[in-house]
């Protein structure tokens, strides 16, 4: 594998923590917190930065000792032993990134509203805009289109240079010591309206875990993470300070920036600078909730994928997409939380007037009682910072412990007065949750409840490291003077590679001499990696199969070494419980281009597994011998989207001189139907020459078979897409033509190309599609045409 290069530097960690604080907590709560307590706005801001602060320097110590990406869920799972205490850590933290991603799409919506879109538009539904940034942005990410270190620095010197515009303006339009003395004017006494204003506004800070969480790509994290997170905390809570000036400021009347609330810092541009100055905040503000919503969505669904791994959250989380290179359901699932959480608050039950004919009330303390049907953006903006400041007291509470139950380990960074200063982060942690609106918090501890429940129910699954064990590592398998061992200065990621899962050893050296052709059609030098996996039996202990596995691989190593095998492999040895997932896993782990196993003779939930979750091609063989000839090769006539996979393969063995034979089989028995040789054909258009044999018989995989073994060489099929509704290994043609063969003597390849995420999808429409072709197929040789064996 190629090795991981870190390149972020610290002025681009800087930028990512800058660039995401500077987000819809400036551009819309400034206004909301002027309207409450004008100026005393800025004690409110300073209390949550000191109180992010505190936890900011946790995530600095954590981040000198475990330099990878994961941020609160990570360090939690490394510092406490109690799976669902770390379950409840992750599951908060990722309904608290994908609750402030809505927060700041629905403020960006009401932005769009108030400012960009024109009347007859204001008939959508509030929301409608955010949903549609959601959707672009989860797409954006799952197609790994992400920003730049570069980019990030261009866009967050942008925003920066938006809000001194807008303090510019307004210390022009006031001037300098008149500016300061309506500032110093308006501070508010209401200690209860600050603390509330601190609590939402602790939103705003939330962006020094991005820092954290992207440590595995900062150079030196164990100097930077520390250096950065604090700049970037002082920096915006000084910008911040001075926003709240300017708004203090404004020639607006305070009654209307109340009335504004969300998108008041727009109305009071246009009084400092007009119409032009309103639209550079406006595309400022924009601009600045989508790219801080980019960030959250890829922390969101950084800790959706490191759940899966460890077994707390559906194992596909941790999957990645074979061609972007993300892992898509992750995103997937944080972009389908963040719309429902968009349309929930906002589209659904918006502050005022919910869509439901009957409203709910319950009795609560203090307040007297809430309306449950009418939430909004406020009660969004809780339910967000809930979900993160209850993991940062558990994070303050990792601190303290892991000083005690780790206290050799290297720390890059310590927080000074452990465990004195942790306790006071939690305890101010807590107190801003206090003062948070009870619905917000009552939303968001019912939604945390449903997955804890959730997960108790289900109970986990084991940890991606727990599940196979590497008795024997990676080792060239071969003696001098046969292959093995590359003369070349490439690593294994640079080279085209094949997996070959190896159950039998006596059948190991036949597949590498395949494998290696089939390499050799995509690199001059591939390299092989033979893998053999030994199924450790429920209620075993692993101890049990160990040696039986380095059995396994030493005699592989000696059938090995007494061929003379031209081809670069090495050759290791696996113990797990689940065979599939071992063989998966190792090829996700080693960027694998290519997977050749044998096709299942027995275990064919083996094969039904790697076919539908291989992360790229899969060859199942059957038949082949040290002899086999590969300079021949047939092919039939199929059609679906594994059938289209082979021929890019098949083409290039005839460009390399082997013999192309298309077989198109009418079956005038009954056995399967006729399908055209036309894609087929056209598909192989680069290769030399290709045969055409259009051949009736009673099946389809007799007529495949039969010709086959008229022309000599090897027979290639793919795979089927009904297995979804007939439940078999690889439907029927393929499992009729592998019963032939053997007794025929053609060795049989059954290719499966990668799934992808179109996958299942494709397995229900492909059935249809056939059917539908087949029906006009039917009516056309009902017309007089037909096929014609040669």
């Amino acid at each position: 594998m190629v090795e991981h290069t870190r390149t972020l530097d610290f002025k681009i960690a800087f930028a990512i923590g800058l660039g995401t604080m500077i987000a819809a907590g400036i551009f819309s709560l400034s206004g909301t917190a002027v309207a409450a307590i004008g100026s005393s706005a800025v004690i409110a801001f300073v209390i949550a930065a000191i109180v992010a602060s505190i936890t900011a320097a946790g995530y600095s110590e954590f981040a000198s000792i475990y330099s990878e990406n994961g941020g609160g869920y990570l360090f939690s799972s490394r510092t406490f032993e109690n799976d669902t205490l770390v379950y409840a850590i992750g599951a908060m933290l990722f309904l608290g990134y994908t609750g402030t991603t809505a927060f700041y799409l629905a403020t960006m919506d009401e932005w769009f509203f108030r400012f960009v879109l024109p009347e007859p538009l204001h008939a959508l539904p509030h929301g409608t805009t955010g949903v549609l940034a959601a959707l672009l942005l989860g797409t954006l990410n799952a197609q790994g289109t992400e920003e730049s270190g570069t980019f990030q620095l261009l866009v967050t010197g942008a925003k920066v240079a938006v809000l001194f515009a807008f303090i510019g303006g307004a210390l022009s339009f006031r001037g300098p010591s008149t500016a300061v003395g309506t500032f110093a004017a308006n501070f508010s006494t209401d200690l209860v309206g600050i603390v509330t204003i601190a609590a939402l506004a602790f939103i705003t800070f939330f962006g020094f875990s991005a820092i954290a969480a992207s440590a595995g790509e900062i150079i030196e994290p164990k100097r930077t993470v520390p250096r950065a997170i604090a700049a970037s905390i002082i920096t915006v809570t000084v910008l911040y300070a001075l926003v709240i000036i300017a708004m203090v400021n404004s020639p607006v009347p305070a009654e209307v920036i109340a009335r504004e609330g969300e998108t008041a810092m727009g109305r009071v541009a246009a009084g400092f600078l007009g119409p032009i100055g309103r639209s550079l905040i406006v595309a400022g503000a924009i601009f600045s909730m989508v790219s801080a919503s980019n960030a959250s969505i890829l922390a969101a669904s950084g800790i959706g994928s490191l759940m899966g791994r460890q077994g707390q959250a559906p194992r596909p989380f941790s999957r990645i997409h074979p061609q972007y290179n993300t892992p898509f359901w992750s995103v997937a699932t944080a972009t389908g939380t963040i719309i429902l959480l968009i349309v929930t608050f906002i589209m659904l039950f918006p502050a005022e007037g919910g869509v439901l004919p009957f409203q709910v009330t319950v009795p609560a303390p203090v307040v007297g009682s809430l309306t449950l049907t009418e939430l909004g953006l406020t009660t969004l903006t809780g339910f967000a910072t809930l979900n993160l400041l209850l993991p940062l007291s558990v994070v303050n509470l990792a601190l303290i412990y892991s000083r005690r139950r780790y206290p050799d380990i290297k720390r890059g960074f310590r927080v000074p007065g452990v465990p004195v200063v942790p306790v006071v982060g939690i305890l101010a942690n807590l107190a801003l949750i206090y003062n948070l609106p009870l619905k917000g918090v009552l939303v968001g501890v019912f939604l945390v409840g449903v997955l804890l429940v959730a997960y108790l129910a289900w109970g986990g699954a084991p940890a991606v490291d727990d599940l196979f064990e590497r008795v024997v590592e990676p080792q060239p398998a071969t003696t001098e003077g046969t292959g093995g061992g590359s003369d070349t200065e490439e690593t294994d990621g640079d080279r085209y590679q094949v997996l070959v899962a190896v159950a039998r050893p006596d059948r190991a050296a036949r597949y590498i001499k395949l494998a290696d052709t089939l390499g050799k059609l995509q690199h001059d030098n591939p390299h092989i990696r033979v893998l053999n996996v030994t199924q450790i039996p429920e209620q075993t202990p692993s101890e049990a199969v160990r040696e039986t596995a380095e059995g396994r691989v030493t005699r592989i190593q000696e059938l090995l070494s007494e061929q003379q095998l031209d081809a670069d492999y090495t050759v290791e040895g696996h113990i797990c419980q689940d065979v599939a997932f071992d063989i998966l896993q190792t090829a996700r782990e080693g960027d694998v281009d290519q997977i050749l196993m044998g096709y299942p003779e027995e275990h064919t939930d083996v094969a039904e597994t790697i076919e539908y979750k291989a992360p790229c091609g899969v060859m199942f063989v059957r038949g082949f011998t040290d002899e086999t000839d590969t300079s021949v090769i047939n092919v039939g006539a199929g059609g679906g989207p594994h059938h289209k996979a082979l021929l890019p393969v098949v083409e290039q063995l005839g460009r390399n001189g082997a013999e192309l034979h298309v077989i198109s089989v009418d079956p005038n028995g009954g056995g399967g139907r006729a399908e055209s040789a036309d894609a087929t054909v056209a598909g192989l258009s680069d290769a030399p020459e290709v045969q055409l044999h259009n051949v009736q018989a009673p099946t389809v995989a007799e007529g495949l078979v039969e010709t086959a073994a008229s022309n000599g060489g090897i027979l290639v099929i793919g795979a089927t897409r009904t297995r979804r509704l007939r439940r078999w290994v690889f439907g029927s043609t393929p499992d009729r033509v592998i019963d032939l063969a053997d007794g025929a003597g053609v060795p049989v390849i059954v290719y499966a190309g990668a799934r992808g995420v179109q996958g299942p999808i494709e397995d229900y429409l492909y059935p249809i599609y056939r059917s539908l072709t087949g029906r006009q197929r039917t009516e056309a040789s009902a017309d007089g045409s037909s096929i014609e064996g040669d």
